[in-house]
């Protein structure tokens, strides 16, 4: 058995791989990029885009304050783009939406039934 194990003796100097620390920072850097994107779903509630059985709505401005609207329903995902045309046609009013102080916008169906209007 002692010939096929080759130990070094005491005084022979052992020999080190330069290269064996990168391999170890690549891994350290996965696992780091891996626990970032992690933290950003969470942080961003953004978990509900991986489930194919959800539905998600989102609302994007880019630099030059153009909007676009990002509508996922189930595993079909669709964008608009919003544009400063006003839109003519037949219709009904259905609502008021309100902007509050902290940028928050409700929207208050309106009902017919209602006996204070």
């Amino acid at each position: 058995m002692a010939r096929f194990l080759h130990l070094p003796s005491p005084e022979e100097p052992m020999e080190e791989d330069p290269l064996a620390g990168i391999a170890n920072l690549f891994d350290v850097s996965i696992v780091f990029i891996v626990g970032l994107m992690v933290t950003l779903f969470s942080v961003y509630r953004m978990g509900d885009l991986l489930d194919p059985t959800s539905s998600v709505t989102m609302v994007r401005t880019n630099a030059q304050g153009e909007r676009e609207i990002i509508i996922k329903e189930g595993t079909t995902i669709e964008a608009y783009r919003v544009s400063g045309e006003t839109a003519e046609g037949d219709g009904e009013r259905l609502g008021t939406a309100y902007r509050l102080a902290d940028g928050q916008i409700i929207y208050v169906p309106e009902d017919d039934d209602d006996p204070l209007r």
